[in-house]
């Protein structure tokens, strides 16, 4: 899975947003702000990952326990789905 293409992560006053952009801004109406964990893993979806990989690079990056990082990223993942973000 990955970000769709016409959506992109933004610095905005020391804040990290996710925009529409192109085409994508007449279907998405709204504005994600992405903490840190999440800017991380919004830039591992700007290639294909599956949450397998997703969950190795949390544990490289963080000092975080496996199950807590895989409970962060299916929360994370269901956050893009619900607004139809992701390829799969």
């Amino acid at each position: 899975m990955k970000i769709k293409e016409n959506f992109i992560l933004r610095n905005v006053a020391g804040s990290f947003v996710v925009v529409p952009t192109g085409k994508a801004t007449v279907d998405f109406s709204g504005m994600i702000t992405l903490n840190e964990t999440g800017v991380f893993l919004w830039k591992q979806l700007e290639t294909d990952q599956t949450k397998d990989e997703l969950v190795s690079a949390l544990l490289k990056e963080y000092d975080v326990d496996e199950t807590t990082a895989q409970n962060d990223i299916e929360a994370f993942l269901k956050i893009l789905e619900e607004n139809n973000l992701l390829i799969k």
